[in-house]
């Protein structure tokens, strides 16, 4: 069945200690202000599906009646929602293609804390547990980044202080 081109784009919105999954086209994901917190996108290109995590921080064992009504505040938790909602809607597992972003050391943070490299390291941690490799990232520093998943494209694309770029490229 042929369908007519897609010209516009719907943009969706990934809040801060949010997620969201599309298999449609013409949609695009995007979330803002990644300082300390953490992005993962993980897009199948065979089924085009993608979903966007944005998490704030790392454990949910710190505020577990906060877990229980919103899991995407956490990694351990936020993690394992994105990718069973991802599974359910029809992506495998095998076609993955994930990406961080985020994990900065910001100024005016509580940096004793080391909070952005304790949510980057509980995300590695869980992706390696479940088999599942980083394709790319861009993580560490100290600024923000804004990140958008294209799921028609498979496009992602980070915007920095110093501009904007695709950190994995469009599908063929």
């Amino acid at each position: 069945m042929n369908h007519p081109p897609l010209t516009k784009t719907n943009k969706i919105v990934v809040g801060i200690s949010d997620m969201k999954i599309s298999a449609r086209p013409c949609d695009m994901l995007k979330t803002y202000a990644l300082g300390t917190c953490v992005g993962i996108s993980a897009y199948d290109p065979v089924n085009r599906i993608g979903g966007l995590l944005h998490f704030q921080l790392p454990y949910s064992r710190s505020n577990r009646k906060k877990a229980k009504s919103n899991p995407n505040m956490f990694g351990d938790t936020g993690i394992a929602e994105l990718f069973n909602a991802l599974f359910e809607k029809g992506a495998a597992k095998k076609n993955l293609k994930v990406t961080l972003a985020g994990g900065a050391c910001i100024s005016g943070s509580n940096n004793t804390s080391n909070l952005g490299k304790r949510n980057l390291l509980i995300a590695k941690k869980i992706l390696w547990k479940n088999g599942i490799v980083i394709d790319a990232g861009d993580v560490g520093g100290s600024s923000w980044r804004n990140m958008s998943l294209d799921i028609g494209s498979g496009k992602l694309t980070i915007r920095t202080v110093d501009g904007e770029y695709d950190l994995v490229k469009a599908i063929a």
